[in-house]
Formats: structure tokens, C-alpha cells, sequence
């Protein structure tokens, strides 16, 4: 060999190198983006569970108030039927 071919290997052996650990290093990346993104969903996935849970509950609470609460419409009609008992024994008493 002569000295040019081989400086010219000498680069093209580092330039392999510097190839190599290119390479290395965004495999490197990669992986931890990879990881992230599983990480991720893994927590995605349990927010959505532990969402959809408590919806559910927040469900059966509004549920059972709705049951609770008091019948309104009920409570007027015998208010109104008391005011006219009312009215007409004052009316008739007199």
C-alpha cells in the first residue's frame, strides 16, 4: 500500500467508526423513546380505568340523590289541597 491508499483507509476506517456510534447512539434513542411511548400508554390506559371508575361512581351517586330527593309535584298538590281546605272551612265557619 501507499501512503495515500492508506490514509485513505485509515479515514474510511474511522469514518466507519464514526458510522458505527452514530448508529449506536440513535438506537440508543430510540429504545428510550420506545419506552417512553410504552410507559405512556401503560399510564394513559390506567387515567382511562381509573376515570371510567370514578365516573361510575359519581353515576350511582347522582342515581341514588335522584331517587332521594323529594316529590316536589307531590308536595304542592296536598300544599294546595290543605290552602283550599283552609279557605273553605274559614268561608264555611264564619
Amino acid at each position: 500500500m501507499t501512503v495515500p491508499e492508506a490514509s485513505v483507509a485509515i479515514e474510511l476506517e474511522r469514518l466507519r467508526g464514526t458510522v458505527a456510534t452514530g448508529f449506536a447512539e440513535v438506537e440508543g434513542s430510540l429504545a428510550v423513546l420506545v419506552e417512553r411511548s410504552a410507559r405512556t400508554e401503560r399510564d394513559v390506559a390506567q387515567l382511562r380505568e381509573d376515570t371510567e371508575k370514578d365516573l361510575d361512581d359519581l353515576r350511582a351517586e347522582v342515581e341514588t340523590l335522584k331517587k332521594n330527593r323529594w316529590p316536589l309535584p307531590a308536595v304542592a298538590a296536598l300544599t294546595g289541597t290543605g290552602g283550599l281546605a283552609v279557605a273553605l272551612w274559614s268561608a264555611l265557619g264564619r
